[in-house]
């Protein structure tokens, strides 16, 4: 009988199980140079976190951040905050040009920015649940979701200790807890766990994407919700999909989307560590891992499309952080970047802007500041 070497029966077992050659094979190294200084900002005025970065079509450079001063407004009956984030431009020699938006309703707690095609600057707040489009004067067009209109308190206790008469806790996050709604593609239905209701009632967006037709795709899944919602391009919802779980087309963290230019969805699913792939309608297509954990994604234009996908392996990406580049079908390119404060290191990379296939701006939530990274090919 012939004898099996131990090489043949890993790669049994491997094709047994379902994963590629491939997808065990280390990440190459990919070289790369960084400049972590070269956003000049007012003397008194300083970044923090990093919520997101984009660039336009000029190369001018935009940074919503959580830089500003938090302060709450009561009202007769209810408790609004404002100013706990800042929306900052730059020129292309990242100069300081102007703020938009200042003291603008929906500036809570920056977690993305994009720029669309037509140059218009879209921020994503985590803490107001909206995303807030600004045209190329400033001016604000559009806003998506609306804003929780009540904090928490805590409530009188109701007999035994069980909390107030005839129930309570917070309305906003109940409602969006509740589900409900057609069934979207992808498996969720009617009262499904994180499927989310019909509209703009977001639980925390955290993204948005475009298509060729200029619909908006917004990743609404680190909160209550776990789906992806469609918009056209006026603002009108038209569908959404996923729920809560680790099926195909169900999310742990729908945390980063993007687009591609045939208008598949690629979206980050940051808890079931993968990327899940649909088409423009939501049906699911495939998926693939091996990139760490998925929080932040971005790609390229061209006749060939990449896919920059940021790695964090822990709550503060001190330990283990990279940024992944790899083909739209999954296939690894390769990698750069680790975790730590100096320039080439990343203290959790939350946007990624690859509007240059080789020229990339990373903004940091945990070292508060933007890189530019220079790959070498």
């Amino acid at each position: 009988m012939m004898r099996r070497s131990p090489c043949v029966w890993l790669a049994a077992a491997l094709l047994a199980s379902g994963v590629s050659f491939f997808a065990q094979a280390a990440a190459p190294a990919i070289s790369f140079d960084a400049n972590a200084d070269f956003l000049k900002t007012p003397n008194d005025v300083f970044l923090g976190p990093v919520g997101g970065v984009g660039a336009n079509s000029k190369g001018q450079i935009f940074v919503y951040a959580r830089a500003g001063h938090p302060y709450a407004t009561l009202g007769d009956n209810r408790t609004f905050s404002h100013g706990g984030s800042r929306l900052f431009q730059f020129d292309q020699n990242g100069k300081f040009v102007r703020e938009l938006g200042q003291d603008v309703y929906g500036f809570n707690a920056a977690i993305g920015l994009r720029v669309d095609p037509q140059d218009n600057v879209w921020a994503i707040d985590a803490a107001a649940s909206q995303v807030i489009k600004f045209d190329t004067e400033g001016r604000v067009v559009l806003v998506l979701g609306r804003k929780p209109e009540a904090i928490s308190v805590r409530p009188a206790a109701g007999p035994g200790g069980a909390g107030p008469a005839g129930g309570g806790g917070a309305p906003a996050a109940g409602r969006a807890a509740a589900g409900g709604g057609e069934a979207p593609a992808g498996g969720a239905g009617r009262g499904a766990p994180g499927a989310g209701t019909p509209g703009s009632s977001f639980g925390t967006p955290s993204d948005v994407a475009w298509d060729r037709a200029g619909n908006t795709y917004i990743a609404d899944g680190i909160g209550t919700n776990n789906r992806i919602a469609k918009f056209d391009k006026d603002g009108r919802f038209l569908l959404h999909w996923g729920q809560t779980g680790s099926g195909p087309g169900q999310f742990n963290g729908a945390k980063a989307i993007a687009v591609d230019a045939q208008d598949n969805v690629y979206v980050a699913d940051m808890g079931n560590k993968r990327i899940q792939i649909f088409d423009a309608q939501g049906t699911f297509k495939s998926e693939f891992g091996n990139v760490g954990t998925p929080r932040a994604m971005c790609i390229t234009r061209g006749s060939t499309q990449y896919l920059y996908i940021s790695h964090a392996g822990d709550e503060d990406g001190m330990d283990d952080a990279a940024i992944y580049k790899v083909q739209l079908d999954g296939k690894m390119v390769g990698k750069f970047g680790t975790a730590g404060k100096q320039p080439k290191e990343f203290g959790i990379v939350n946007s990624i802007d690859c509007r240059s296939e080789n020229e990339l701006l990373v903004g940091e939530m945990t070292n508060w500041r933007v890189q530019k990274l220079s790959l070498k090919r």
